[in-house]
């Protein structure tokens, strides 16, 4: 790998997983560097985060632009590139000439918020939505024993039960049920203020009570960034029975999965995301949903008649409507993986079992087949998880922490950091588990889940933030430096004292500031405060695409 070694070091673990897989295979060269495609000088995960949009999307709910804190990035970018090499290699072993793949950490970017970009590309009121400021404040909440907790249902009738149990109004429990179902496509969550006033008046004991017998999920927000436990972030277990050869295959034009077939039933993000990896891999997905169609697909704003969040993740897949409580909708279920190679669901634990559609289940159906479940906790919670959304398990497993500076409340983002980095780890996986069928014959089980993907971010203990970290505020938006920038070049390229910079910056626009750093021969980065501003950018042309909604391009070149 050249050109980012902090992408290599931030996925270890991944790719530790692929060399071993790929343990007597002719080399692939994996090529990963900042920009790739984006024509900007993009020198690290900071400057990648501010031009690509990541620091839009995290600091929405603040209000303005904000840095993760972690090199989020460099690891979807890491991921990205074990997928390819393992891509390459499924590809090779069927006959394809593969030998290079390249990726990019803007790429990495661009993919981890691709529902954003989609909006952001709609022509529509909801295209940027209203941060916090004015409008309410967003989880988590303070109970009166100072405990941070965050909430999670998602129902309606859960959400009113647990609010009247408290003694929330009804009209702040309706104007609040809105955002807190949204936040996780629009990354903003303005909660009427009452709702966070009367858990303020309850002891956190009493909020568990209150939870517990409306239904919903509470955490407390853990402030160590340091994983209470630590789990692989991908399980593959063999299965006997093998299937058919993988069909053959010739140029990697169509891509390195070409001709084979993915089913899955899956919903939200995590589990869409992954079969949207596969489709752009080249697979044929065939997505099986509810009678009626996915209710995500009527959420606004919308393209063609179809929520382009929902688009974003799920254009290009073959929809085939399936109740799979009934018992024809499960042989329909059978009936399809028959014809497939891999079965991908992101069901609740213990759901596939009960509905007879669990591994031992499909594989009399398929031999061979690769199975795939991408749930939120995995086994790490024990077996009465909470609810494994994306918020709970950054809020729960440490993640939150690692994202907020010493001295500030721990919160987590409402960008989906652990839904998109978990559905591409459970594409790893089953790319992993396919190079075991196309060299055996024989399928396997893949477990991944939010909790081991989130594993995966590199984590420090809090510390105070460098005043020099970006963003910095300038007289008409934000802008970063190079990481790791010492005062004294600083100071040297920009003026002034060296404690006087963040206010100095203020006093100029920002191209301004580009220009003064270019001729000191440092890079400043402008930070992205538009989504909308990267959909029109000619720099980003050859990384997005434009249908009906914008979406990033497939993140890999292989030759």
């Amino acid at each position: 790998m050249s050109g980012a070694p902090t992408s290599e070091r931030a996925a270890a673990r991944v790719a530790a997983e692929v060399r071993d897989a790929l343990r007597g295979e002719p080399d692939v060269t994996c090529e990963v560097d900042w920009s790739g495609p984006v024509r900007a000088v993009l020198p690290d995960e900071d400057a990648v985060q501010a031009a690509c949009g990541i620091m839009q999307v995290h600091g929405r709910a603040a209000g303005r632009p904000a840095a993760l804190g972690v090199d989020y990035a460099s690891v979807v970018a890491g991921v990205l590139a074990s997928q390819g090499e393992l891509a390459a290699a499924i590809a090779r072993a069927r006959g394809a000439r593969v030998s290079r793949v390249r990726t990019s950490v803007a790429e990495a970017a661009l993919l981890a918020v691709q529902q954003y970009l989609a909006v952001a590309g709609t022509e529509s009121d909801d295209a940027e939505p209203r941060a916090d400021a004015g409008g309410g404040t967003r989880p988590p909440f303070t109970t009166a024993d100072g405990v941070r907790c965050e909430l999670e249902t998602l129902d309606a009738e859960p959400w009113l039960r647990f609010w009247r149990t408290l003694g929330a109004g009804n009209a702040a429990i309706s104007r609040g049920w809105g955002p807190f179902q949204q936040r996780f496509g629009t990354a903003c969550c303005p909660l009427p203020p009452e709702l966070h006033e009367v858990v303020g008046r309850t002891r956190f004991a009493e909020v568990l009570a209150a939870a517990a017998e409306s239904g919903v999920a509470v955490l407390p927000v853990r402030e160590d960034p340091v994983p209470p436990w630590e789990v692989p972030a991908c399980t593959t277990t063999p299965l006997g029975s093998a299937g058919a050869p993988l069909r053959p295959r010739g140029a990697p034009a169509a891509g390195p999965l070409d001709g084979l077939v993915v089913v899955e039933s899956t919903r939200r993000v995590q589990g869409p995301v992954a079969g949207h990896v596969l489709r752009m891999l080249g697979a044929e997905v065939i997505r099986v949903e509810p009678p009626g169609g996915d209710p995500m697909r009527g959420i606004p704003p919308t393209a063609g008649g179809t929520s382009v969040r929902y688009r974003s993740l799920n254009d290009g897949k073959r929809v085939v409507e399936v109740d799979i409580k009934s018992a024809a909708g499960r042989r329909a279920v059978h009936e399809l993986v028959a014809d497939a190679e891999v079965f991908v669901h992101n069901w609740a634990p213990g759901k596939a079992a009960q509905l007879g559609l669990d591994t031992d289940d499909l594989a009399r159906s398929a031999p061979g087949l690769v199975y795939a479940w991408a749930s939120g906790w995995g086994g790490a919670a024990g077996p009465n998880p909470p609810l494994g959304t994306d918020f709970l398990v950054q809020a729960g497993g440490g993640l939150a922490a690692a994202l907020s500076p010493a001295g500030e409340p721990v919160r987590p983002s409402l960008m989906t950091l652990t839904d998109v980095l978990g559905g591409l780890v459970c594409a790893h996986g089953v790319l992993r588990a396919l190079l075991h069928r196309v060299r055996t014959g024989a399928g396997a089980r893949v477990d991944t889940s939010l909790f081991s993907a989130a594993g995966l971010v590199p984590r420090a203990p809090r510390a105070r933030p460098d005043p020099l970290r970006g963003p910095l505020r300038t007289a008409d938006g934000s802008l970063v430096l190079p990481r790791g920038i010492d005062p004294a070049t600083a100071t040297a390229a920009f003026g002034g004292a060296p404690g006087e910079l963040p206010t100095r910056f203020r006093e100029r626009t920002t191209g301004e500031w580009v220009h003064r750093g270019a001729a000191a021969g440092l890079v400043v980065t402008p930070v992205c405060a538009d989504l909308r501003d990267l959909t029109t950018d000619d720099r980003f042309g050859a990384a997005l695409g434009r249908a009906e909604h914008v979406f990033p391009l497939p993140p890999w070149e292989f030759s």
